[in-house]
């Protein structure tokens, strides 16, 4: 049987199992961060260069969120996608994602923010979940001060950061703040049942069954308000939420929820595009030095922004 993995996904999973670094799973928490933060940098592609890139803080329910915009001009009325990371709800920052919202700023011309919300297991889930949520009521509200358009924004993120994004998307519903896209990559949207992907893939890939259950252990014990705020496929009702880009992975185990995630919103009538990069693996986005479907990705969604603000 041949493998499902592209020969340059395989050739990185054999450089890495070579490498023999302990899984992240068996590391202390900071050592965690820092070995995440390190892979990340060995595999993105350089930082492209921007006219505008800004730092600053946005008022979260806890204290204020570190934030961090970057723009393809300097110009008034741009409009914005808040960027949530990806990580487990454990690591990752705004520099584990700083490569790709390079890319996307530049090639959709619309602005892109992203903020370090809080981190489990300091702050267990959902306080990550409120930060995003405080995030997107500021932008919608104070986004002109900063020379965006509020009324034209969207919500995206990556793995858990799509967790975050599609529970955003439904609070925002509910809200009536009109979202004009929810772009999601390989979200966690459900914990209650193994998929085929899952049993599938979650062996001898970088997303192991170990690791997603130290991240699962790790963020469990917040008071949630809901079930469905760690688990949007659940939520009662996904009609009238903004329209979805999903970019999935063939090669990994969330893949299977994410087409789950797409067809529950289409039988709400909620437009979704899905978009499965085969012989890849979970968090290919951000290795484009090792992966050309990366930047493929990349440019993708780029198109998606641009096509949902003009909108």
């Amino acid at each position: 049987m041949s493998s499902p993995f592209s020969a340059l996904t395989q050739a990185l999973l054999d450089n890495v199992k070579r490498a023999g670094f302990p899984p992240v799973y068996q590391l202390p928490l900071e050592q965690a961060r820092a070995a995440y933060r390190a892979a990340v940098g060995s595999m993105e592609v350089p930082h492209v260069a921007l006219p505008r890139v800004e730092n600053f803080q946005i008022p979260g329910p806890a204290g204020d969120l570190r934030a961090r915009l970057w723009a393809p001009t300097t110009g008034a009325g741009l409009p914005v996608l808040l960027y949530l990371h990806g990580g487990g709800f454990v690591i990752g920052s705004i520099e584990t994602c700083e490569s790709m919202c390079r890319q996307l700023a530049l090639q959709s011309g619309a602005a892109v923010v992203a903020i370090d919300y809080r981190l489990a297991p300091e702050h267990k889930y959902p306080a990550g979940l409120q930060d995003s949520w405080a995030a997107l009521q500021w932008l919608v509200a104070n986004g002109a001060s900063l020379g965006l358009d509020p009324s034209r924004i969207a919500v995206g993120g990556d793995s858990a950061g799509g967790t975050l994004a599609a529970t955003t998307a439904l609070l925002a519903r509910d809200a009536g703040i009109k979202l004009a896209l929810q772009a999601l990559f390989y979200p966690s949207v459900q914990t209650r049942s193994h998929t085929e992907s899952y049993k599938t893939f979650s062996r001898n890939t970088l997303l192991s069954a170990e690791l997603m259950a130290w991240f699962e252990q790790n963020a469990r014990g917040g008071q949630l308000d809901h079930a469905w705020h760690r688990e949007p496929l659940h939520a009662p009702d996904h009609a009238d939420l903004a329209p979805a880009w999903i970019c999935l992975a063939q090669c990994d185990p969330l893949t299977d929820e994410g087409h789950q995630y797409a067809q529950a919103l289409r039988d709400a009538g909620v437009p979704a595009t899905v978009k499965v990069w085969p012989g890849v693996i979970h968090d290919f986005i951000n290795m484009g030095r090792f992966l050309p479907e990366a930047a493929q990705a990349h440019a993708d969604l780029a198109q998606a922004l641009k096509q949902a603000f003009a909108a």
